[in-house]
């Protein structure tokens, strides 16, 4: 299992947990799009929104491996937010690789993007030089 080195174990000054310290031995917990109601809570908002800036921060949008990242924590944006980065996506292991949705996260969390510069890549025609 890949830990991802220097991404914050949880959200700051709470115990929503963002990474395991260790591997399960049973096998990594499948990822399964969890149903989020309009009633949820203020605080499971907020860990959901800091979870995603910390991706964002780490990984920006380039596809990245699961490894010690937090199932739950995964399995609360997987599908929507947090998208299979790979054809042959298995969500029961700790080498699937995963990429970020930036439309998608506009909509839910416009928030996480507003911290962030998105930078178009160039025209057609032009050269980034």
């Amino acid at each position: 299992m890949l830990k991802h080195r220097g991404f914050p174990g949880r959200l700051s000054g709470t115990d929503y947990q963002f990474t395991l310290r260790r591997e399960n031995k049973g096998g990594a917990t499948p990822l399964k799009a969890r149903e989020r109601f309009a009633d949820r809570k203020p605080a499971d908002r907020r860990a959901d929104a800091g979870f995603l800036q910390a991706v964002l921060e780490h990984f920006g949008d380039a596809p990245f491996e699961r490894g010690n990242l937090d199932a739950g924590r995964l399995s609360w944006l997987f599908g929507r937010e947090i998208v299979p980065g790979e054809e042959d996506f298995d969500p029961a292991s700790y080498e699937a690789m995963l990429v970020v949705d930036l439309k998608a996260i506009a909509k839910s969390y416009p928030e996480v993007l507003g911290k962030f510069e998105i930078v178009d890549g160039p025209e057609e025609g032009e050269d980034w030089a």
